[in-house]
């Protein structure tokens, strides 16, 4: 009986930490494929790796993926023939810094840019 290998759920700092050993193959993926291979997986079947709330936001209401309950676990390697969606935060300062008045009236100025994008990671050895 082969050992269950889960799908991990990692950020950009984790995904560093996972990369201690062996051969890995990585490829961008949309939000759409991302997507459709975290809801194919049962909630057991997936581990959570991170703990950045705005990561978790962007898997859940920006993917519109049904939020589940996965288990956390802090993952320092990949198993081979194990699979992962590493979620990468993109920050850039803005070029442009309009202020915005918000609903308590306060004055707020936008200072960075935030992107996401997905890339699917397998380790092969």
């Amino acid at each position: 009986m082969s050992e269950k290998k889960p799908l991990l759920l990692l950020d950009n700092s984790n995904m560093m930490s996972v990369l201690n050993q062996g051969e890995f193959k990585c490829q961008n993926l949309s939000f759409e494929e991302a997507k459709a291979i975290i809801e194919v997986h049962d909630e057991d079947d997936v581990l959570l790796c991170f703990s950045n709330t705005d990561i978790e936001t962007v898997i859940f209401q920006y993917l519109k993926i049904e939020k589940r309950k996965y288990s956390y676990k802090h993952i320092r390697n990949m198993r081979v023939g194990q699979d992962a969606i590493v979620f990468k935060l993109y920050i850039t300062p803005s070029e442009t810094q309009p202020v915005i008045q918000a609903d308590d009236g306060v004055e707020a100025k936008k200072i960075q840019n935030v992107y996401v994008y997905c890339q699917y990671l397998m380790r092969m050895s």
